[in-house]
């Protein structure tokens, strides 16, 4: 069965799929009904060290660098609306391929000119990540869950989870911390700069 998180809750991947090395990571949304304006998140992973920072500019992954400089974490392509069922955007990401400076791969999403259409993730429901064994995508008993749930208001980007190693092993940490900032707070907080 899908192992369900709580904001704060861990996980070993090993739990998820035992012998995990490819993990694919689906974000999903669905905007709720707007002023007819389009409505745009886009899911993104930045690559980070053992002191919080970003490996490099070059390790934040999104639609228009779909690929880290190691090979390791992918990024699957843009959707542009957030309709229909399932995952909305995808990442997958190779454990074994990762370099040894990568402590962990942080996953968010940020709404696409949230300022200018004046978007928040109080406009978005159903909001999860997920993640499972990219080699085995079908296997639904073998995945970790966290829906993020209705708490984000004023938010127009948001942390959801991220894989870490912790004593030689990956996990995954639900997290789910929101910023009125946007995508440049959060490129700020990992030692990126926006633009």
């Amino acid at each position: 069965m899908t192992i369900n998180l709580s904001k704060g809750g861990n996980i070993s991947l090993a739990k998820v799929s035992p012998g995990l090395r490819r993990a694919a990571v689906g974000l999903g949304w669905n905007p709720r009904t707007t002023d007819g304006a389009a409505f745009d998140l886009d899911a993104s992973a930045i690559v980070v060290d053992g002191d919080g920072k970003a490996l490099s500019d070059s390790h934040f992954v999104f639609y228009n660098n779909p690929g880290d400089p190691s090979g390791a974490v992918k990024h699957l392509g843009d959707n542009r609306t957030g309709d229909g069922e399932g995952d909305d955007e995808s990442l997958t990401v190779d454990l074994t391929a990762l370099p040894e400076q990568a402590q962990r791969v942080v996953f968010l999403a940020s709404i696409d000119q949230a300022d200018v259409r004046r978007q928040t993730f109080g406009q978005v429901s159903a909001a999860y990540i997920r993640v499972y064994d990219a080699e085995h995508p079908d296997d639904a008993e073998a995945q970790a869950r966290f829906d993020l749930g209705e708490d984000a208001s004023t938010e127009t980007a948001l942390i959801f989870g991220e894989l870490y190693r912790h004593n030689g092993e990956w996990k995954f940490r639900a997290i789910g911390q929101g910023y009125t900032t946007g995508l440049a707070g959060v490129l700020s907080d990992f030692g990126l700069l926006a633009g």
